[in-house]
Formats: structure tokens, sequence, C-alpha cells
């Protein structure tokens, strides 16, 4: 009996306590700007390179893409790395 009385209040306790707690700022800074890169245009995209791997070669292509913005307004910019198995030319 004493459990039924106490469950609610702890429930409530507990959503209190975790809506109270405050969020993690997120943190938009790198260290690498071939990776990502905030605010201004659209950086230019890198024509698709082809690498012999031995028996194989590798087709390599570069997107950047627009991934949101901060809470400033700014765009973030991500690059994607796209890969692929191709022929080699001889």
């Amino acid at each position: 009996m004493p459990l039924r009385r106490c469950l609610p209040v702890l429930l409530l306790t507990a959503l209190v306590a975790g809506c109270a707690s405050s969020t993690i700022a997120p943190s938009y800074t790198t260290d690498n700007p071939d990776v990502m890169r905030i605010g201004g245009e659209r950086p230019a995209n890198r024509d698709a390179s082809v690498e012999s791997a031995g028996s194989f070669c590798l087709e390599t292509a570069e997107r950047w893409n627009e991934h949101g913005r901060t809470p400033d307004g700014q765009t973030l910019w991500a690059k994607d790395t796209l890969r692929k198995v191709v022929p080699c030319k001889q």
C-alpha cells in the first residue's frame, strides 16, 4: 500500500528533475574545414577522380550539402564523400 502512494510522487519528481536539467549547448566548431564549414556560400564540389587500388579502381566524388543552421542562422555545410568501384582504364 505505501508503494502505491509513493509511486506517483516519485514519478512526478523524476519528471520534474528530467525536464529541469539543463541541456548540452551545441558546439559548432571544427579543426578540419575539409569536412565541415559554417556560414557562407556552398563550397564548390570537386570533380570525380579515379584512383588505382591494385586490381580495381575507385571513383571518388565529393559533394557539399546543407545540414541545417546554427542558432544564429548560419548555414552548416558538410561534405559527403562517395566512393564506388569502377574498372580500370588500361
